[in-house]
């Protein structure tokens, strides 16, 4: 296979596994199911299964690993970066009850924000002005698209700029920049690789979830909703998880053979379709501004991926 062809093969897969997986995730979080018209809440039980499944697929894929090596990482980076992982994708998911798939995608585009400001302030780390710049466009970007006029209808809490569904997604970035910078520890410390870092992190995901969900009460009242009420739903939750690994399976791919850089530029493309599928698609309505918002947040995040890499980025220097 030439390399052209195995980058299409990985820009296709990308796009059409993890547009799958947005589609799927709005339509089981958004969607009404019988003639109650219940909604899906059980965002502790919906991440519980994904975590599985990626477990599943980082066993499967370094099965086939030729040099598995040995991992010194402590298991408490593994716990620490598990805990913000969950906490951030459970707060993403939790968000799609108060705001449309389109917000949340734009929101979550937001995630090199809090990975630039951690890396400054506890990783020591320097990074040009152009990507000072790119930063600041994709705020600029996000600000516009999160802004509400004031309605003159309603004075309560609902009608604020900032909901329960923009808090939850800014837990949720502020997570996965922690996340991010307990990985920068681990590839810096211990060389920790993709497949045990994987692995580790899924597994004490599911711990922690396991556990969430028993002490909450959730597990009881998902199986009561997914096996008693809706068994429907048991068809859709598999095949969430299945495009879910599937696009982290292309993903790898794509950084294995050609880079970070080719592979920020698709995923960067595949987050703009996706918010143009679902518009399509689900019919949500979008003011003049939030289109302006959405040019200003993917100009910023294509030039960053393009540009916003300089010579004063460097990772802080390791003292022996």
């Amino acid at each position: 296979m030439s390399s052209n062809t195995r980058f299409m093969l990985c820009a296709v897969g990308i796009f059409s596994f993890y547009f799958l997986f947005g589609i799927l995730q709005e339509r089981i979080t958004r969607g009404k199911y019988g003639e109650e018209e219940e909604r899906f809440t059980f965002s502790l039980a919906l991440v519980f299964c994904l975590c599985i499944g990626n477990y599943l697929y980082a066993k499967v894929m370094a099965g086939f690993s030729s040099s598995p090596g040995t991992d010194s990482t402590p298991t408490t980076y593994y716990a620490i970066a598990a805990f913000t992982y969950l906490t951030a994708m459970v707060s993403s998911n939790k968000a799609l009850l108060w705001v449309n798939y389109p917000t949340q995608v734009i929101g979550k585009s937001c995630k090199p924000i809090p990975v630039m400001i951690l890396g400054v302030l506890f990783g020591g780390k320097r990074y040009p002005l152009l990507k000072y710049l790119f930063v600041l466009l994709i705020v600029s970007g996000v600000a516009l698209f999160m802004y509400k006029p004031k309605s003159s209808t309603t004075d309560d809490v609902t009608s604020s700029l900032i909901g329960s569904g923009e808090l939850l997604l800014i837990l949720s970035l502020l997570c996965d920049g922690l996340t991010g910078a307990v990985q920068e520890r681990m590839k810096s410390e211990h060389k920790t690789k993709s497949a045990p870092m994987m692995i580790n992190m899924n597994f004490w995901s599911v711990i922690f979830l396991g556990t969430a969900l028993v002490l909450t009460g959730e597990l009881w009242e998902f199986y009561q909703f997914a096996f008693i009420k809706h068994p429907g739903i048991l068809l859709e939750i598999p095949l969430l998880a299945l495009a879910s690994a599937l696009g982290q399976y292309f993903i790898f791919m794509c950084v294995s053979d050609f880079g970070p850089l080719p592979c920020s530029i698709i995923t960067t493309t595949r987050k703009f379709f996706t918010v143009l599928f679902s518009v399509i698609i689900f019919g949500t309505i979008l003011a003049g501004h939030q289109w302006i918002g959405v040019a200003l947040v993917f100009s910023g995040l294509f030039l960053d991926a393009k540009f916003g890499k300089g010579r004063s980025e460097k990772p802080p220097t390791q003292k022996p």
